[in-house]
């Protein structure tokens, strides 16, 4: 069965309505960039509406190793999701299982890329749109994706209610991550978008 990650979670009511939809994980941006970002009172409030078993996942870009550390000390995360251009050197250092997040386009090796990150828990592949670092809501082709990769592969990039089956139909990922395609608005999730996706996600994984 596929999993399922609801990233970009602003609000505690958020995150608890993923949860009680049957997602598997939530996503909290650690990226002052990103009309998702949290700050670290948000991010604990998040995670204190969350129910026994439901991962967190704290996303960055290119952070310093300092406040990758605060907000470990501060949050009680599970996962990290790097989405910049990290080395793998620096993603294990933290300790904690890491996720290498990777923007698909022609002419890539993807299986050269993900050898690189062989601790890796997963590769979760996005969209490449110049100068933005996920969340754009646009797709990539996925016959681009190899048949066979060294890490789990997490499908990501433009996913909704209205492809999701297809998605995971075709590509069989081990895991799919959405954030704009469940939104009312950007960081503001939409309870009825989110069932759909993750209705969507398990009928398609059957």
């Amino acid at each position: 069965m596929v999993r399922i990650k609801i990233c970009g979670i602003t609000r505690a009511e958020d995150g608890a309505a993923a949860a009680a939809l049957g997602a598997d994980a939530v996503g909290l941006v650690f990226y002052p960039p990103s009309p998702r970002n949290v700050s670290l009172e948000q991010a604990r409030a998040v995670i204190a509406a969350l129910p026994p078993f439901v991962s967190v996942v704290a996303l960055f870009v290119n952070p310093a190793r300092e406040w990758v550390e605060q907000v470990l000390a501060a949050c009680a995360v599970d996962v990290l999701q790097f989405h910049g251009e990290e080395e793998a050197e620096f993603c294990r250092s933290f300790r904690r299982p890491y996720l290498k997040a990777v923007r698909v386009r022609p002419g890539m090796d993807l299986l050269e890329w993900a050898g690189r990150y062989p601790d890796a828990r997963g590769l979760l592949t996005d969209a490449f749109v110049e100068g933005a670092h996920g969340g754009t809501g646009a797709t990539f082709d996925w016959t681009l994706l190899p048949e066979a990769l060294p890490l789990p592969l997490i499908l990501s990039g433009g996913l909704d209610e209205s492809n999701i089956v297809e998605a995971v139909r075709r590509v069989k990922p081990a895991a799919v991550d959405v954030s704009s395609g469940v939104e009312a608005s950007k960081g503001i999730k939409d309870a009825a978008r989110m069932a759909a996706f993750i209705s969507g996600a398990r009928h398609g994984s059957v």
